[in-house]
C-alpha cells in the first residue's frame, strides 16, 4: 500500500487527499525539474528569517507558510517558486444547476394550467391590503448596526462551489479564512476587503461592516458627495471567485434598470484596488434601516429553541406586497432566484427586496445560477427536467417555501434537505385553514407546471385565502397579537376568475322555509317536522357560477357582443369567427349544460382535452357535467381539483359543498359552506347550505348563526330571515320552542317587508305556535298585536287562514284553508 502523500508545504501536515490536501485545501508542491510533488527542504519563513509576503500592498510577512497580514501563501516568481498555482488557485465555476431536491405533498393536486392570470400591476397598495394591521418596525440607526468583530462563523464557512464546508478547525487550530477548497480547489476568503476609514471611489467612506450573505460582504459607508447620506457597499465574499465577480456585476447591470417601490435603489458602481491591486467592483444603493423578515422571526423564537409561528394574516400580507415586486422583474425578463426571509427587510410599514445578486435573466442559459437549499425550486439544476432553469414557476416556489417558513415555524431546511411541509393533522394552522394549505401546496408543487402562473395570479389567490383566514378567525374569536379582536364583515371582492353565481339554488330547503298555508296546516294536524332537504343536483348545475372568458381569447369580444346562449346560438358564432378558439368550444359546452345534454358537452370536453388536458376549466365544467347526470361522487372529485388549483376562489368551494350535501356527507360539506359564507356572507346559497347541515346536526344556534350572517343588502336576506323563523319555531331540536323562541320569531317578522300573501302565510305558522303556547285568561304582552290568549290568537289565526284563501289561485288549496279556519275557530255564540 502507497503511504499517503505528504502536503509538504510550510506548517502544514496534512495529507494529499484527491489531489489536494486535506488541511491547508492547497495542490501538492511539485518539483519544477521533474514535475513531480516534492515537499521543501527548508520552509520559506525558517530560511528568510521573517520573509516578506511579497503581495503588492501587502507588509506582512510569512508566519508558517501563510501571510500574517493577507493571509496568503508567499508571492514567488512564476519561474522558481512553486507558490503562484498555490496563489492563484484551482478554481471551479458553481453548478450553473445546483443538486436536485423533493418537497413532499399530500392532498388533491391542482391542474397543471392556472387562471391564466400573467399580467403584472406594478400599482403599490398599503401593506396588510387594508385587512391586516402589520404592527411597524423601526428604523435602525445605521451606527448601531455596525459588527464590532465583522468575522464569518466557521459553521457558515462554505466552498462556493461544491458547497462543503471549508476554513474549520483542526486539532485545536481555527479554521482558515483564506485558503482553497480541499474539496475542489476553489479559493474562497471570508475577511472583509474594506476597514472603517478608506475611502472608495473618492467618495464612499467606509464605516464598517453591517452583515454578510451568500456573495458578499455589505458594507455601510457616508457619501461624502451627497451630504454625507448613509449608503451600502456591496462586496463579494470571495473576491477571488470569478464567477461571483460575474454575479457581481450582473447585479449591477440589472439593478441599473429596476426601478419599483418595493425593490432596494442602486445609486452607483464603483471599484476599489484589493489588498494585492487587484481592482474590485462593489454596488453602491440605498441604505434600508430596517429588520429582515427572518430577524423578525428570530426575535419570536422560544426558550426552547423553537420558533413562534407568524401570524398567518401578518405572512401573506407580507408577501402580498412583495409578489408585485417580482411581477415586476417577471415583466422585465429577469429571475431573482433567492427569494427568500433575509432578503426582505421591513422599515416603519414598508417592505424592500434587497441583494439582488442572484438574479438572472430567463435566457441566460449559461451563466451560474444561485439560490438557497430549502427554498429553491427542486427542478433547478436537475438534469432530468428538461427547463430546469430559472422561471416565473420557480421563483414563486421560493415565495412558497418562505410563507411556510414564516406562518408555519418551520426551518426552510434540515441536514441539508428542505423541510417538507407538515400534513394538517401535525400542524393546527394547516388544520384550521384548509385553503390556505392549498395554496401553499400548490405554490410548491414539485412540478412546476401546476404551480402558480403568475405573480398576479398567486398575489390574487392569495388575497382570497387571506379573506378567508380573516373571517375564520373573527368567527372563532382569535385575537391579533396587539390583543385586538376585530369585528364587522370583510368587505366585498369581486373575482376575475367567475362570474356571478345565476341564482340561488336552494333557498327553501330549511324546514319547510316560507311554507305554503295549506301545507303548514297540515303538518300542524299530523306533528310533522320535517329534515332539510337536499339541494338537487341538476338545478345546483343550473345556477353555479361560470368561469369567465380569458381576455387573451380572440374571440372575447365576439362572445361579449353575441351573448348566444343554445348550442344552435354557439355553433353559428363559431362558423362566423375567423378562426376557433378554446373559449368558444367552452361557450359550447356550456351551452350543451343548459340545454341537458351532458353527453354532447363530455365529447366537446374530451375533444379540448387533447389539445390542452391541464386546462381548470375543462375539471369545471365535468364537474358540472356530473351534477347534471346525477353523479355526484364524480362532480366532488372535479370540483377538489379546481379548488386546489384556485385556492382564494369561493366558486369551485360552494360548487365542492353543494356536490358534497347531494352525496350525504355533511362534515365536509358544512366546512366548505362556511370557507364561502364567512368572508362574504351575501353568498345566500352558502349561508342556507351552511344552516341546513347545522340543523341536521341539531345545532340550532349555529344554524341561526349562519343564516343571520346574510346582510340586509343581499337579495337573500328576507329568504334567511323566514328560514331563522322556522329554525326557532322547529321541534327537531332536544327542546321545543319556549315562549322567548315565538317572541323572538315574530320580532324578526315584524321588521320585514312581505308581500301579503308571505305575510299571512309567516302569521299563521306564528299563531298555531302561540295557540299551543298562550294561557287561557289574560296573559303576557301582545303577539303581532294580538292579546296574548288562547281565544285571541284563535280568532287571530282564523283570520289569517281565512285571507290566505282569499289570495290563494287554487280552489282545492282554498278549500283546505277554510276547513282550517273552521277548525282553529273558539266556540262562541253566534
Amino acid at each position: 500500500m502507497t503511504a499517503p502523500q505528504a502536503c509538504g508545504r510550510p506548517g502544514c501536515d496534512g495529507t494529499i487527499d484527491g489531489g489536494w490536501c486535506d488541511t491547508c485545501g492547497l495542490a501538492p508542491v511539485t518539483d519544477p525539474a521533474t514535475g513531480s510533488s516534492k515537499a521543501p527542504s527548508t520552509p520559506p519563513a525558517a530560511a528568510s528569517g521573517g520573509q516578506p509576503c511579497g503581495r503588492p500592498g501587502c507588509d506582512g510577512t510569512i508566519d508558517g507558510g501563510w501571510c500574517d497580514t493577507c493571509g496568503l501563501a508567499p508571492d514567488t516568481a512564476p519561474d522558481t517558486g512553486p507558490s503562484t498555482a498555490a496563489a492563484s488557485g484551482p478554481s471551479t465555476a458553481p453548478s450553473s444547476r445546483p443538486t436536485s431536491w423533493s418537497t413532499s405533498t399530500g392532498g388533491s393536486r391542482p391542474s397543471r394550467r392556472g387562471s391564466g392570470r400573467t399580467t403584472t400591476g406594478t400599482a403599490r397598495s398599503r401593506l396588510g391590503a387594508g385587512l391586516v394591521d402589520v404592527p411597524a418596525v423601526p428604523r435602525v440607526d445605521p451606527a448601531s448596526a455596525l459588527l464590532t468583530d465583522p468575522q464569518v462563523p466557521e459553521d457558515k464557512r462554505f466552498c462556493s462551489t461544491c458547497h462543503k464546508p471549508v476554513g474549520r478547525s483542526k486539532d485545536g487550530r481555527p479554521g482558515r479564512t483564506e485558503g482553497f477548497c480541499p474539496h475542489d480547489g476553489t479559493r474562497f476568503s471570508f475577511t472583509p476587503k474594506l476597514r472603517s476609514g478608506t475611502v472608495v471611489a473618492g467618495q464612499y467612506e467606509v464605516q464598517g461592516c453591517l452583515a454578510h450573505g451568500g456573495l458578499g460582504w455589505i458594507y455601510l459607508a457616508t457619501d461624502l458627495n451627497v451630504d454625507n447620506r448613509w449608503v451600502v457597499l456591496k462586496g463579494l465574499l470571495d473576491s477571488g471567485d470569478a464567477h461571483a465577480m460575474a454575479a457581481a456585476v450582473a447585479e449591477r447591470r440589472f439593478l441599473a434598470q429596476v426601478n419599483h417601490p418595493n425593490i432596494v435603489t442602486i445609486h452607483n458602481f464603483v471599484q476599489h484596488p484589493d489588498d494585492d491591486g487587484t481592482p474590485v467592483g462593489y454596488i453602491v444603493m440605498e441604505y434600508v434601516g430596517g429588520s429582515s423578515l427572518k430577524q423578525l422571526m428570530e426575535a419570536r423564537r422560544r426558550l426552547d429553541r423553537t420558533l413562534e409561528p407568524m401570524p398567518v394574516p401578518r405572512a401573506i400580507a407580507y408577501m402580498l406586497e412583495m409578489l408585485p415586486a417580482l411581477g415586476y422583474l417577471h415583466a422585465n425578463g429577469l429571475a431573482y432566484c433567492d427569494f427568500k426571509p433575509e432578503n426582505v427587510i421591513q422599515y416603519d410599514r414598508q417592505l424592500k427586496l434587497i441583494d439582488l445578486g442572484a438574479v438572472i435573466r430567463f435566457d441566460d442559459l449559461t451563466s451560474a445560477v444561485y439560490g438557497t437549499i430549502g427554498y429553491q425550486a427542486p427542478e433547478i439544476g436537475d438534469e432530468a427536467v428538461p427547463d430546469n432553469g430559472p422561471s416565473v414557476s420557480s421563483d414563486l416556489h421560493t415565495v412558497g417555501r418562505t410563507l411556510a417558513v414564516l406562518a408555519l415555524g418551520i426551518p426552510p431546511a434540515r441536514r441539508g434537505v428542505p423541510t417538507p411541509l407538515p400534513d394538517p393533522g401535525e400542524h393546527p394552522v394547516l388544520a384550521r385553514h384548509e385553503s390556505f394549505h392549498r395554496l401553499l401546496l400548490r405554490a410548491t408543487d414539485p412540478d412546476p407546471l401546476r404551480r402558480f402562473e403568475s405573480a398576479d395570479e398567486m398575489a390574487e389567490q392569495l388575497g382570497g385565502v387571506l379573506r378567508e383566514v380573516l373571517a375564520t378567525d373573527r368567527a372563532e374569536g382569535i385575537d391579533d397579537e396587539s390583543g385586538e379582536h376585530r369585528h364587522g364583515p370583510l368587505p366585498p371582492a369581486v373575482s376575475t376568475v367567475f362570474g356571478p353565481p345565476r341564482g340561488t339554488f336552494a333557498p327553501g330547503l330549511l324546514v319547510g322555509s316560507v311554507p305554503d298555508a295549506a301545507d303548514a296546516a297540515t303538518d300542524a294536524d299530523t306533528g310533522a317536522d320535517t329534515e332539510p332537504g337536499r339541494p338537487e343536483p341538476r338545478r345546483v348545475a343550473a345556477l353555479l357560477p361560470v368561469p369567465l372568458v380569458e381576455r387573451d381569447d380572440p374571440a372575447a369580444g365576439l362572445l361579449a357582443a353575441s351573448a348566444p346562449s343554445t348550442p344552435a346560438d354557439v355553433e353559428r358564432v363559431i362558423a362566423a369567427a375567423p378562426k376557433s378558439s378554446r373559449a368558444l368550444q367552452l361557450a359550447l359546452v356550456r351551452a350543451h349544460l343548459d340545454a341537458s345534454e351532458p353527453g354532447t358537452a363530455t365529447t366537446v370536453l374530451d375533444a379540448l382535452a387533447v389539445e390542452d388536458a391541464d386546462d381548470w376549466r375543462l375539471d369545471w365544467f365535468r364537474g358540472v357535467a356530473a351534477l347534471v347526470e346525477g353523479r355526484v361522487d364524480a362532480a366532488c372529485a372535479a370540483f377538489d381539483t379546481v379548488y386546489s388549483t384556485l385556492p382564494g376562489e369561493a366558486a369551485p368551494k360552494l360548487a365542492l359543498a353543494a356536490a358534497t350535501e347531494c352525496a350525504r356527507r355533511d362534515e365536509p360539506a358544512g366546512r366548505y359552506y362556511a370557507l364561502v359564507a364567512r368572508p362574504d356572507p351575501g353568498v345566500a346559497d352558502a349561508a342556507f347550505g351552511l344552516a341546513r347541515v347545522r340543523v341536521r346536526a341539531g345545532d340550532r344556534a349555529g344554524a341561526l348563526a349562519a343564516l343571520d350572517a346574510v346582510p340586509d343588502t343581499s337579495s337573500g336576506y328576507v329568504v334567511a330571515q323566514l328560514a331563522a323563523v322556522e329554525v326557532m319555531l322547529s321541534r327537531r331540536f332536544d327542546a321545543d320552542p319556549g315562549e322567548d323562541d315565538l317572541r323572538s320569531a315574530a320580532a324578526r317578522v315584524e321588521g320585514l317587508r312581505l308581500d301579503a300573501a308571505t305575510a299571512q302565510r309567516v302569521r299563521i305558522r306564528l299563531f298555531e305556535e302561540a295557540v299551543e303556547l298562550a294561557p287561557n285568561g289574560a296573559g303576557g304582552a301582545p303577539l303581532l298585536d294580538c292579546p296574548w290568549n288562547e281565544r285571541s290568537l284563535r280568532l287571530a289565526l282564523e283570520a289569517s287562514l281565512r285571507t290566505s284563501a282569499r289570495l290563494a289561485s287554487d280552489p282545492a288549496q282554498r278549500v283546505v284553508l277554510v276547513n282550517r279556519a273552521n277548525a282553529v275557530r273558539p266556540r262562541t255564540w253566534v
